[in-house]
């Protein structure tokens, strides 16, 4: 029961989320085209009333289907991963034409004759558009959908991922008929479309043919980068809920690929036997490999292999990195290679420009895989940035280390699997980066100013998303914050309103970054009355605000510009 609650909610969040927003037009407008006129027609009517319905069935059953079986079947005939998207592209393009031309429609629609529809007069009745929109659709990659997709590309596919695949199909089927039935009820009601069908058609065709020309150049994931996505912290509370953990673990998380990473655990200082590592997977771009080809961790063995999972905005993943760059720039040559799987927690974050420019600011040289869809973050069924999990020369995972912290044991455990493969080996002497991970709760938690995961907040009035006037409480708690002046509160974060406007924060750190993007100036001011100006242009990333050398309590108070967009708080 917890795969089909947890697996429609999941579905019906992706179902309003950013993410179908490139397949609304194409839903709306073929939804209420009109099939192709018949002789003796006088007076053109909307599709029959079943049409929306067979529109979201065949999109329901060709992405279930996709989802669940295409990898293994591509696998098994030995074609490549991309040739479903490209085939639902080739179906999107004839029909795009088909309602350009009707005699081709017939064409296509004449497989799925048998199908019942009420209206005779209107034998279209939509599933093959279904069809081919459930192969091109590809959701936000959610926590539900990736225990789906890891399920499917590993074979583990059994009772409880069907139940999980078909109710988050259903799931993202509700928004989505809706949205067909208001197409349908407009072209109904209104005479102009009534009276107008070959326009109504027309328009549909050449929604149809730019949603595949889009496709082919990737339009919809570029304009799904620039509209955050407002879900995120549905998914994030759905996946963490009990219900969730369990309807996910059946649903795919755990597969024979990753089952044996429990033998590992966190931080130990002893090698262990955590089973052949899991395949890297999912990855939309590589940096910094020649011609940016792939990695296949297969092909590595022999060589000791770290895994680390970052994000370029995460404060802990700043602090990790060093150690990261000097085990590369210590060990590279004795046979270790390092792969940054960088798994990114924000809607910026996919972007590969602003990914490049992280890593080249933290003079990241070893090869970087973008796992925009999170399918490897999930096949090693990871949940921290950063993350490191160490291979051995034959390929087995012989360590794991979650979060800041550890990395002299984690250094002491790559020198022992060099020795390992290679006896005899000169190792150089062992790095000595120096530790500044933070005591726990020794500092103020990393704080969000974005309305889907805000923490910290210190005032009384709500903090949700949308337009609203703020003012600094008399009392204002210990690691917190408060805003004054008019804001508008996103999904991801804060800016002004129509003037500059303030944020007061409470805090115990050394250090003090605030991730901002946009362009305008910030005035950060202390207890003291001492302030400075920082110039904000271009994406996210981080800024200094303290840069202290000992833990300290204080307040600032940072008048932020119109224009700039604060996202949150991390503290070293």
């Amino acid at each position: 029961m917890d795969q089909i609650i947890i697996g429609f909610l999941g579905g019906l969040i992706t179902g309003i989320s950013p993410c179908i927003l490139p397949v609304l037009p194409v839903i709306f407008l073929t939804a209420g085209a009109q099939s192709a006129k018949f002789e003796g027609q006088d007076d053109a009517i909307p599709a029959g009333r079943s049409r929306p319905y067979f529109v979201i069935l065949g999109l329901m059953l060709s992405f279930t289907l996709v989802t669940l079986v295409g990898s293994l079947l591509l696998g098994a005939l030995g074609l490549p991963a991309d040739i479903i998207r490209w085939a639902g592209i080739i179906v999107l393009i004839l029909i795009g034409v088909g309602l350009l031309v009707p005699q081709v429609e017939r064409l296509l629609e004449k497989p799925f004759g048998w199908i019942p529809s009420k209206n005779v007069k209107n034998r279209g009745n939509g599933f093959g558009v279904g069809l081919a929109l459930g192969a091109v659709f590809v959701p936000c990659a959610g926590p539900v959908l990736a225990a789906i997709i890891v399920a499917g590309s590993t074979g583990q596919i059994g009772v409880g991922t069907i139940m999980l695949t078909t109710a988050f199909a259903a799931g993202v089927a509700v928004p989505l008929l809706i949205f067909a039935l208001a197409g349908r009820g407009v072209v109904e009601r209104i005479r102009a479309f009534r009276t107008h069908e070959r326009g109504l058609r027309i328009a549909a065709g050449v929604a149809m043919l730019g949603l595949a020309v889009g496709l082919i150049f990737n339009v919809p994931q570029a304009l799904q980068q620039l509209v955050p996505d407002y879900t995120a912290g549905l998914q994030k509370d759905l996946s963490e809920s009990d219900a969730g953990e369990s309807a996910l673990g059946l649903g795919g998380l755990v597969t024979d690929e990753n089952r044996q990473l429990d033998n590992c655990e966190s931080g130990a200082d002893e090698l262990a036997e955590c089973g052949t590592a899991p395949a890297i997977r999912g990855i939309e771009q590589w940096l910094n490999t020649p011609n940016g080809e792939p990695i296949d961790i297969a092909d590595l063995k022999g060589n000791v292999v770290l895994i680390d999972f970052w994000a370029y905005s995460c404060i802990n993943c700043q602090r990790a990195i060093p150690h990261v760059n000097a085990w590369y720039e210590a060990y590279a040559d004795s046979g270790l290679q390092i792969i940054g799987v960088h798994s990114p927690e924000y809607a910026f974050e996919k972007n590969p420009d602003n990914v490049a420019a992280g890593a080249k600011d933290f003079g990241i040289a070893y090869p970087i895989a973008l796992d925009n869809s999170l399918s490897t973050w999930t096949a090693y069924r990871n949940r921290y940035w950063p993350a490191h999990y160490l291979i051995d020369a034959s390929g087995v995972v012989r360590a794991i280390s979650f979060g800041e912290g550890n990395y002299a044991t984690t250094e002491m455990l790559i020198r022992e699997l060099l020795e390992d493969a290679n006896p005899g080996v000169a190792l150089p002497p062992a790095t000595e980066t120096a530790d500044e991970t933070p005591e726990i709760g020794a500092t103020t938690p990393e704080t969000f100013l974005g309305s889907s995961k805000d923490v910290n907040y210190g005032a009384a009035e709500p903090y949700r998303s949308g337009e609203g006037s703020f003012a600094f409480p008399q009392e204002q708690p210990a690691d917190s914050f408060a805003l004054a002046g008019d804001w508008t509160i996103e999904t991801q974060f804060a800016t002004p309103t129509t003037q500059s406007a303030s944020i007061r924060l409470n805090f115990r750190a050394a250090e003090v970054r605030m991730v901002l993007a946009g362009s305008g100036t910030i005035i950060v001011r202390d207890e003291d009355g001492k302030e400075r100006t920082i110039t904000v242009n271009g994406t996210p990333r981080s800024y200094a605000l303290v840069d202290g050398s000992a833990l300290s309590s204080g307040q600032l108070t940072v008048e932020v510009s119109p224009g700039v967009e604060a996202y949150s708080f991390t503290f070293g």
